[in-house]
């Protein structure tokens, strides 16, 4: 396969229009968990499979980080969003019925957490249908959103998404706005809703024994997360959380969460909604402006 690397400039049409969030809001908040479990350990590295130390990482999510997090939502009486790789759904299937019981979200995030690539389309392609095959099984439900495992993307995945009824993506770091990516053939592009790298809580609280870094505690993550959030909330911006089960059900870090989202309450113009709800609210506007220009 061949690439263009022509560089391309950005076309106006592709700018993210200018956003009004509902009832007021200046900003909004989407709470977006990546429901991992082991497939983040053995998606990409088969040979973890034999290495149990190192996948009990990801059998928190299902023995205590899930269970941790829909507590903490419901406490705070907040919904998110749950991009759960199929295999996760099929190996939990319990604790991952409780995520939809409790009204949150279920979003696409493949089927064992394998970064998409391009000299691969069809083990990519499969990927997506096996996730959909798990999650309609276990949850009944066939998710319109989707969040690249390892956050890669390429136009040929964009095509195939939307061919298969996913309408938006919350994958890109590209704005601080939701925007649509271009058509797909005769299907409109995904609605983008970037992700603000700043907020994978994977950057601070997870490490390995084979690649060790350091991990940073309340007195680093908190003061970030609030400074950023209170910028982005300033610009108008969409704060869009990456956050982990594995890493963010853990004690100390689910108390830094925990009191992350109390300060974004505590502001009565913040606009807290699912990924769905946003790509609702992003496709009326477009209806509105399309009308008001004919």
């Amino acid at each position: 396969m061949t690439y263009d690397l022509t560089p391309r400039p950005l076309n106006p049409a592709d700018k993210a229009p200018a956003m009004t969030w509902p009832n007021g809001a200046r900003s909004a908040l989407f709470i977006g968990f990546d429901v991992d479990a082991e497939t983040a350990w053995i998606g990409n590295n088969p040979s973890n499979i034999d290495r149990m130390v190192t996948t009990s990482h990801g059998g928190y999510d299902a023995r205590v980080g899930i269970g941790k997090i829909l507590e903490l939502m419901e406490e705070l009486s907040l919904k998110a969003t749950f991009f759960t790789p199929g295999w996760t759904a099929l190996a939990h299937a319990e604790v991952c019925e409780g995520i939809l019981k409790a009204g949150h979200e279920i979003g696409h995030h493949g089927y064992l957490h394998k970064m998409p690539d391009r000299e691969k389309l069809d083990e990519t392609f499969e990927e997506i249908d096996r996730g959909f095959e798990a999650l309609e099984k276990i949850f009944g439900i066939r998710p319109v959103g989707y969040r690249a495992p390892s956050g890669e993307n390429f136009p040929e995945l964009l095509a195939y998404l939307a061919k298969s009824g996913i309408r938006y993506s919350s994958s890109f770091r590209d704005d601080i706005l939701p925007y649509r990516h271009r058509s797909a053939g005769d299907r409109p592009g995904l609605v983008e809703i970037p992700v603000n790298f700043a907020f994978d809580d994977w950057n601070f609280g997870m490490s390995s024994r084979t690649s060790p870094r350091p991990l940073f505690g309340r007195d680093t993550v908190l003061p970030l997360w609030i400074e950023e959030f209170e910028a982005t909330h300033a610009w108008g911006g969409v704060t869009t959380l990456v956050l982990h089960p594995q890493v963010s059900g853990r004690p100390m870090r689910w108390h830094i969460l925990r009191d992350f989202l109390r300060h974004v309450q505590s502001k009565d113009d913040v606009w807290i909604a699912t990924g769905a709800q946003i790509t609702d609210h992003f496709e009326t506007l477009e209806k509105e402006r399309k009308a008001s220009s004919v």
